[in-house]
């Protein structure tokens, strides 16, 4: 419903993140979504990222899976009309986290990841998520947001 509305809708969204099954979805008279989409002229994306997991050795912090078999499945997307893609990874602040551990593991999937789209002609949207939830107040928020960009922009380059 909400893709094929009327023309507003291209007029203020100029790209849609599907998940795998929404890609593959149709509309009720048989069109395919990435079409619906692309005849109004909105770029479709994928969300490629297989979920969050527990960070091994390091207590309540997370990184994020689906690096195996993420270049053939770039390769396919880009083939059924994705021409982005999107992966998160979600750091939390505390009063020792995110670790340097943390930042430097979630920076360097996020890097791969990147660098695996772009080999698959994917644009990709780089996502290190610092939640702003906890007590920490707003000078230690803006600290852990600097470092985990710092590590990030180092991860992209390096890959």
């Amino acid at each position: 419903l909400l893709f094929s509305a009327d023309k507003v809708m291209a007029e203020n969204v100029s790209g849609v993140i599907l998940f795998h099954e929404t890609l593959y979805q149709k509309a009720s008279d048989g069109t395919p979504f990435v079409k619906v989409l692309q005849d109004k002229g909105i770029i479709p994306g994928i969300k490629v990222d297989k979920g969050v997991v527990e960070l091994m050795g390091a207590t309540g912090e997370t990184t994020t899976q689906g690096l195996d078999g993420l270049s053939e499945r770039c390769a396919q997307y880009k083939k059924d009309g994705a021409q982005f893609a999107k992966w998160r990874c979600v750091l939390k602040i505390g009063a020792v986290t995110p670790s340097y551990q943390s930042m430097i593991e979630n920076a360097n999937v996020l890097a791969r990841y990147a660098s695996i789209c772009q080999l698959n002609g994917l644009v990709p949207i780089v996502e290190p998520e610092v939640l702003p939830d906890g007590e920490h107040d707003l000078e230690r928020a803006q600290y852990v947001t600097e470092q985990v960009l710092a590590f990030q922009y180092k991860a992209l380059a390096d890959h």
